[in-house]
This record gives C-alpha cells, sequence and structure tokens, in this order.
C-alpha cells in the first residue's frame, strides 16, 4: 500500500528535525505551525482521526521540550504512526553513521511510476573541498581575520566578489554587517482554506500541476496549483521559466508572499517557494531582505549569507566587556549577528538591532570622548582679561547681547583662562549673535598679544565677517588697528596676499578672515592662537585640522546655525563643549510665515511687488537648477528665473543664483542683490548659508516639501535682518500631499529652530552634519546604520558607559579593553584622526 503524501511530507519535517539535532527549526516558528495545513491534507486522505488528535497533542508540547526529551517524543511518535498505518520499516527516524536519516522504502511493487527525484534531505550531497570546510564552532576568530576577502565564503568566486563591491562588500566583516533593510514576515502558516485577500502567509501543500503559458506576444506565465488536502491554490511566476524546470508533480513546496486575486479566485503572485525537506529561508519564517545590485538575487543573497553568519558569526570576538554587556541588557555580539540576519521572532529583531546600534553610538562616543581627554589633557597658553577690561568692551557695542550671549562668552572666557585649550561648539539660531561673542572670544586672546583666524566657506561670507570684526575689535580705541585685520581669499590679488603673507608671518597682521585660502601652505602665522570656523559643517576634518596646525595648539571655536537637537549635539560633537544660544536679539521681530497653495501663487507675486515697490527685496528659492524628467512637477530655477524676468516682473531686476556657477560667479550675484542691483533674487538652496541682505523683507520658498523643516527655517532667517517687518511664503508641489503639507505648517506655528530641527529630526531622520562624508551618516569604516538619533535612552546609556571606561582607561590599555581598542581603531580608521 502506498504511503499517503501527508504521511510522507510529515515524515519529512521530523527527519529534517532529527538531522538538525530536534533544535525545533525544522519548520520556523516550530513543528507546531504545520499542525492547521497538515490535518486538513490528512483528513482528506482518510487518515485515522484518533491519530491525528495523538499528533496534534503530542506535538502541541514539542518546543517547550528539551532537544533529549523530543528526540524521545518524536521516535516514539513516530512509532506509533508506523504501527497505526502499518508503514515500512525502513520508513525509520533512526539516523546512521553519516548522520542522515535512512532512506524510504520505495513504492510497492505493481505500482507503475516514473522514477522521483528524492527529497534533498535524502539525496548524497557533494562532499565540500577543504577550503571551504566549515571551521569549528569552538574556533575563535580574530577581528584581523574578519577582514579576509569575502572569496572566503563558499559560493563566492572572483567574479560574485567584483559584484559584491558595489554594495560595499570586500570582506568577511563587511558580509556580516551588511544587513537586512527589512524583513517580510512570512512565519504565519496557514492551510489553504483558511487564506483570505491580502494576507501575508505561508502555505504548506503538494504540487499538483505545473504548466507554462504564453502571454501578450514575448512573455511567459508558470501556473502552478498546488494543494494541502484543505483546498487548492494557484500560483503563478511571470518571466521566470526555469521554475517549471525546479518544480515537479508530487513535490511538497512551502509558498509565501501575499495572497491576491485574480477573476474571482485567490492567488499566489511570484511567491517566494522552497522545497519543504530544505531549511526554510525564504518561507515560513520572517525573511530577511538585503539592499541589493544587478545580478544578485535575494535568495542567493539569503543562502550566502546563511552560510556566512552560521559559519563565522558565533565565532565573532564580542570587545565590549562582559561586565559592561551584562549591566546594559545587551545581547553578545554573535548572539545579535545571527539573529539580525535571521530572526526567529520580532523580539529577536528588536534586541539584535538595539545591540548593533548601541555598538555604533557606543565607538563614535568613546572615539570622541577619548579626543576631549587628550585635548583636556594638552596645555595651551591662558589669556585673561579683568572685569573693567570685558565691561568697557561690552560698552563699546551698539547693542546690549542678549542673556544667553553673556553666558555664551563667559564660558569662552572661563575655558580661554583654564590652561587647557578652548575646544567649543557656539551653536545658535540664525541672528542671535554669534558673530560677536566669537569676536569678544578673539579680543581676549588679541590682547594678549597673540593672533586670531576666522575661516568662512565663501568669499562673500568671509567678507562680510571681515566687516564685522572690523567694526567690533578696531574702534577708535579697538584692541587693534584697522590695518591689523585683513581678509585673504581666491580673488586676493597677488600683491595684497604677498604683502598679508609677510604682515603674518612677522606679527604685524594680527587678525586674518578667510576662506579655504587660510589653509595653504603658504600662510604661516607668527603666533595663533585663537581659530574660530564658521558653519564648520561646511569644512571636512582634515581642512579644520589644517587650520589648527598652523598654531601650537590654539584654541579653537566653531559656530553653527544649524539647531542641533540635544540627542544628536550629544552624539555628534561629543569631543566638544556646547554653548547654545537659544535667544534673540530685542527688537528683532520674528518673520511672518504663511502657506499657500500652488493655486495661490498670485497673492505671493504680488506681496513681492509691494515689498519691491516700497524699496525692498525678495528672494524666491526652488528646489532644483533644471527641470528633470524624474521630477516633472518640480520647479526649477533657471526656467523659473526666465518666467519671473520677463513675464511676472519685467520692470523689476531678477538675479540667478545656483550651484553650477563658479564661484566667483555666486559671490558676483551675491554682492550685487546686497548692494541694491537685483531688486529679486532666483535661488537655489546655496543662498541657505550666506550673506546679511537687511533689505529682503520676503522669502518665497517654491516646492517647500522638497526642503527640511531646518533648512526652511535657515533660509526664512535671511529675511527681516534689518529689523523691518518680514514675510515667509511656502508653496508645495501640490496641495494633494496633506502629510508633507501638515508637516510645512509646523513652520507657521513657531519660530524656534531648536523645535523645528527636533520635529525635522523625528521626520527626516538625522540627514548630513559632517564633512568627512558626502553620503551616508557615518565615521571611519563603518557607517551608522542601526542608531537611531531619536533613541534618547540608547544614546545616553552609550554615553555614560563610554565615559566610564575612558575615565578608568583613557587610551584602552588594560587586558580586558585589547579588543575594545582594537575594534575602536577599525570603526575609526577612515576617519582622518579628529571629527572638529
Amino acid at each position: 500500500m502506498e504511503t499517503k503524501p501527508s504521511i510522507v511530507k510529515l515524515h519529512k519535517f521530523f527527519a529534517l528535525e532529527a538531522e538538525r539535532g530536534y533544535d525545533n527549526r525544522a519548520v520556523v516558528g516550530g513543528l507546531t505551525r504545520v499542525l492547521d495545513s497538515w490535518e486538513g491534507e490528512a483528513r482528506a486522505e482518510g487518515v485515522p482521526e484518533p491519530l491525528i488528535q495523538v499528533i496534534r497533542a503530542r506535538l502541541q508540547d514539542y518546543g517547550r521540550l528539551k532537544p533529549q526529551s523530543r528526540a524521545e517524543m518524536l521516535r516514539g511518535l513516530w512509532q506509533r504512526i508506523q504501527r497505526s498505518l502499518q508503514l515500512p520499516e525502513e520508513m525509520t527516524l533512526e539516523t546512521p553513521a553519516n548522520g542522515r536519516p535512512a532512506p524510504q522504502k520505495p513504492p510497492a511493487a505493481g505500482k507503475e511510476k516514473p522514477a522521483a527525484r528524492p527529497p534533498v534531505s535524502q539525496r548524497e550531497k557533494p562532499k565540500p573541498s577543504a577550503p571551504a570546510a566549515r571551521p569549528s564552532v569552538q574556533q575563535p576568530i580574530s577581528l584581523k581575520e574578519l577582514r579576509a576577502p569575502v572569496t572566503a565564503v563558499p559560493n563566492i568566486g572572483p567574479r560574485r566578489a567584483k559584484t559584491l563591491e558595489r554594495l560595499g562588500i570586500r570582506t568577511l566583516q563587511d558580509l556580516l554587517y551588511h544587513f537586512p533593510r527589512r524583513y517580510d514576515d512570512y512565519s504565519t502558516v496557514k492551510p489553504i482554506r483558511q487564506l483570505r485577500y491580502g494576507d501575508e502567509v505561508t502555505v504548506l501543500g503538494t504540487v499538483e500541476s505545473v504548466q507554462v503559458r504564453q502571454y501578450h506576444t514575448k512573455h511567459k506565465l508558470v501556473d502552478v496549483l498546488v494543494s494541502d488536502g484543505s483546498g487548492k491554490i494557484r500560483a503563478r511566476w511571470f518571466n521566470q521559466t526555469w521554475i517549471a524546470d525546479r518544480l515537479r508533480k508530487g513535490m511538497a513546496i512551502a509558498l509565501a508572499g501575499k495572497v491576491d486575486q485574480f477573476l474571482g479566485r485567490l492567488v499566489l503572485v511570484n511567491p517566494e517557494w522552497e522545497p519543504v525537506d530544505k531549511e526554510q529561508l525564504s518561507t515560513g519564517r520572517i525573511v530577511p531582505v538585503y539592499p541589493l545590485t544587478a545580478k544578485i538575487t535575494q535568495r542567493w543573497m539569503r543562502r550566502v549569507m546563511k552560510e556566512a553568519v552560521d559559519t563565522w558569526a558565533p565565532r565573532v570576538p564580542d570587545p565590549l566587556p562582559a561586565a559592561l554587556r551584562e549591566e546594559s541588557g545587551l545581547l553578545p555580539l554573535p548572539s545579535a549577528l545571527q539573529k539580525v540576519h535571521f530572526p526567529e521572532n520580532w523580539d529577536d529583531v528588536t534586541k539584535a538591532r538595539n545591540r548593533l546600534a548601541f555598538d555604533e553610538v557606543f565607538y563614535l562616543q568613546l572615539g570622541l570622548l577619548q579626543q576631549r581627554h587628550r585635548r583636556k589633557s594638552q596645555k595651551a597658553r591662558r589669556f585673561e582679561v579683568s572685569d573693567d577690561w570685558l565691561e568697557e568692551r561690552l560698552r563699546r557695542l551698539p547693542f546690549t547681547l542678549t542673556g544667553a550671549q553673556r553666558r555664551a562668552l563667559e564660558e569662552i572666557r572661563r575655558d580661554l583662562a583654564s590652561g587647557a585649550p578652548l575646544n567649543r561648539l557656539l551653536q545658535g539660531d540664525v541672528g542671535s549673535g554669534k558673530t560677536v561673542v566669537a569676536a569678544l572670544g578673539m579680543a581676549i586672546v588679541l590682547a594678549g598679544g597673540a593672533q586670531g583666524a576666522l575661516m568662512a566657506p565663501t568669499a562673500i561670507l568671509a567678507e562680510q565677517h571681515f566687516r564685522n570684526l572690523q567694526r567690533f575689535l578696531a574702534d577708535e580705541e579697538g584692541v587693534v588697528a584697522p590695518e591689523q585685520i585683513r581678509l585673504l581669499v581666491g580673488n586676493t590679488p597677488a600683491s595684497e596676499r604677498r604683502e598679508i603673507l609677510e604682515g603674518l608671518r612677522s606679527g604685524t597682521v594680527k587678525v586674518l578672515v578667510g576662506t579655504h585660502a587660510l589653509i595653504e601652505d603658504p600662510v604661516q602665522f607668527a603666533d595663533l592662537q585663537f581659530v574660530v570656523i564658521d558653519e564648520q559643517h561646511r569644512f571636512g576634518v582634515r581642512q579644520r585640522a589644517a587650520l589648527r596646525a598652523k598654531g601650537d595648539n590654539p584654541h579653537m571655536l566653531v559656530m553653527t546655525a544649524t539647531p542641533i537637537p540635544r540627542t544628536l549635539a550629544l552624539t555628534i560633537y561629543g569631543d566638544l563643549d556646547i554653548s547654545v544660544m537659544d535667544e534673540m536679539p530685542p527688537g528683532r521681530k520674528p518673520v511672518e510665515t504663511y502657506l499657500l497653495m500652488p493655486r495661490e501663487r498670485e497673492r505671493a507675486y504680488t506681496l513681492i511687488r509691494r515689498e519691491v515697490e516700497r524699496g525692498h527685496q525678495a528672494f524666491v528659492i526652488y528646489p532644483l537648477v533644471e527641470e528633470s524628467e524624474a521630477l516633472e512637477n518640480t520647479p526649477a530655477a533657471v526656467k523659473a528665473h526666465r518666467i519671473l524676468q520677463e513675464e511676472v516682473f519685467p520692470d523689476f531686476k531678477v538675479g540667478l543664483l545656483h550651484g553650477k556657477m563658479k564661484a566667483d560667479e555666486k559671490d558676483e550675484v551675491m554682492r550685487r542683490f546686497r548692494d541694491g542691483e537685483y531688486h529679486i533674487l532666483v535661488s537655489t538652496a546655496v543662498v541657505e548659508v550666506g550673506v546679511d541682505v537687511p533689505n529682503a523683507t520676503v522669502m518665497l520658498i517654491e516646492g517647500a516639501n522638497r526642503f527640511g523643516l531646518a533648512q526652511l527655517h535657515q533660509f526664512r532667517g535671511r529675511v527681516g535682518r534689518g529689523g523691518q517687518r518680514a514675510y515667509c511664503l511656502l508653496i508645495p508641489e501640490t496641495e494633494n500631499a496633506v502629510e508633507e503639507n501638515e508637516r510645512l505648517k509646523a513652520l507657521t506655528e513657531t519660530n524656534d529652530g531648536f523645535v523645528l530641527a527636533e520635529k525635522d529630526l523625528q521626520q527626516r531622520g538625522p540627514g548630513e552634519f559632517f564633512g568627512t562624508r558626502q553620503s551616508g551618516y557615518g565615521f571611519g569604516a563603518m557607517r551608522l546604520q542601526m542608531a537611531n538619533m531619536l533613541n534618547v535612552h540608547l544614546i545616553e546609556k552609550a554615553r555614560a558607559l563610554s565615559q566610564r571606561v575612558v575615565e578608568a582607561d583613557p587610551e584602552l590599555r588594560l587586558p580586558e579593553h585589547r579588543l575594545l581598542a582594537e575594534r575602536l581603531e577599525q570603526f575609526w580608521s577612515n576617519g582622518q584622526g579628529e571629527m572638529s
């Protein structure tokens, strides 16, 4: 008598479980997951109901048993099934010496059937060659060995390795840290009769028919009918005819995907599929979905990743000392790497990602705190002034400092007198008065006879700082004479440049303001002791370090007009002391902000016309330089400039500024706008960091939904600088994008840059705050893939632990910190040595 297919299928599950050592992973989620679909099939085939109930009762508790008890229970259950159904003696669960279940008895004589290919678990598998053999789990691997080429993994040859390079995967470590971008949850196994439209499920069944059909002219469809005893469903694959060669009638398979509908019948379109006698990587579980490139499929990537994770992840050393790990409730690193790729459940995903995110923030913090410790332990020249001296300088200012400015100045003054190098971030909104605070800090150093330098990202911004420093430092009884403050930019005439360089070397030039020209080799200072870097995120790490190297361990103040939420500031500026200026000068009116729909654009033009006729100026910002086919509805500056000049404002002068222009062209346009030659300036985002145009009162932003809140707030800060009533008008691309337009409404409700930055962080992620990488949020050899900058608890925990480690062992020389030091160096290996 031929064995019933449902019993053959059950035997396959039991045999695979025996082969795996009874780990309850032959089916992801445990053997009990197969019961619903299996019962219907067994009943349809006439398996006695009492036996079905016994099988159900035994398997219900399988997951709670220990492996030895599972083995005994499964063997006992199988013997009962054998006796009840009079199965062949050869159909056993006893495993022979090779570790595989004994082969099944062929069909009884008289049943003429074509020879079927044996199940995968029973085929003779080719023995791997010696180099591809899996190493012992007990054998540890060093961090250095993890840098071995990815070709060490079976099935990755030179050609595949070349393809993987496009994903940034070159080493074993790269592969292990190539995390899934998301997961598909196919862990729910349902009988076909219970399927509903829209379900994301796994179905276990038997192939009843396989057909290849032509549709349209050149395309083919693979149509497979699958049954599980409770019902039937069709699975369809488009233009994947190779699948028809792999599936055969009578084959037991698992299908996973979203249940769709065609002509009133349920279907699975392009589902994942696997034979049920193989370990399930794409069905019956939470399935990882990886970032891919051309010529690599998810199935191949999962198979390769499984090989790599099973072989190497258990042997990866955990640099985090066990005491710290346990105190923080974190998974061991090997376990986290295994679970992040092939989780059993969503709790695995959460715990694994938490550990890996912690590592990223922890190594970042550790490196920054080490730098901070080294700087604090260095010596720097002390600069001290009396209270009377400082008050006299403050009396000479044409305005009174705000409380926030006074606090920041006192912090700078205290640092300059400490004997350790000042290393501080001065962060404040556009118009909060950072420049005067920086100038007063520089005045303290100049009073001590030393030199100062200020570096800005553009020539026109450098020119603005030059004029401000002359105003604050070189008045009638200033700390320096006007001719002792000089400006050095790219187009400075050669004769003037020679004069400046000579004055710097001799010490007669006390303050140098400029762009990147400051860090060129000919620039040599006699005694540089105070460095100011404006809009510091516009400069790379090397550029900041090069300016610092012009002096003998000078004091350094970096400024940014980008309000940064506390969580992000803690993370990325861990090596700096931070002064926050969260108060605007008195008399500065808030910019009135309005959200207009595209159909209301004429209202914006009317307001611009009115303001220009009153003698004021206006900005009009666009997200693109030129029109793009991919973004056909997104407004672009070049075309808009022509329309505005020729059709909308023919009687006004309209300038154009964008990022594709040369630096000197951009500076010239901004100068002409500042000097009133242009009434209206059409620009892209390059105007975000720009000069003061006190006469500008209107900021119109087209395609406002394309910008972040913090960036929009920066644009808004460009107008109303002269104390007049000012307006910011936001026009999104469409009025139908409800969620985007709700986001923009936040700008109409607050002028607080820090509130907006917090919202921006929540909605758009951390973005780009560094000068070392133009894409990706990262440091050194690793990008921050897992760390969520909104997770305050994780960030503060990582910071607290890294502080304890640095306080106890600043250079990580203790034996328990050896691996930590090695991993930290690897993490920062491409970081150019410092972050600020």
